[in-house]
């Protein structure tokens, strides 16, 4: 009988030191897309975004472009705000 091989995903998930950065670049991600999902949603530009939620174009720009992975919860709660979301935390298991 053989077995079925292990996928590259799978293999990651094994290895700790790996499976943490994953889950915290694929999170980085999940901010990303949301963000960029948001604004086509509400038909808001950068420049737009930025004057409303008073944080400065070139914030947003590195949000669109996977660039910003240091983003203060104050600047990223008021985007969240403008675009019509609010944060809430969830309790996870580990």
């Amino acid at each position: 009988m053989t077995t079925k091989p292990t996928s590259t995903y799978n293999r990651i998930m094994k290895d700790k030191k790996r499976k943490t950065r994953f889950d915290k670049e694929y999170t980085e991600f999940l901010v990303n897309e949301f963000i960029l999902e948001a604004m086509e949603e509400n038909h808001i530009s950068v420049r737009k975004l930025a004057e409303k939620a008073d944080v400065s174009p070139a914030v947003i720009q590195r949000i669109r472009s996977g660039e910003s992975s240091n983003i203060t919860l104050k600047k990223l709660s008021s985007i969240a705000s403008v675009l019509g979301y609010r944060i809430s935390f969830e309790k996870v298991e580990k």
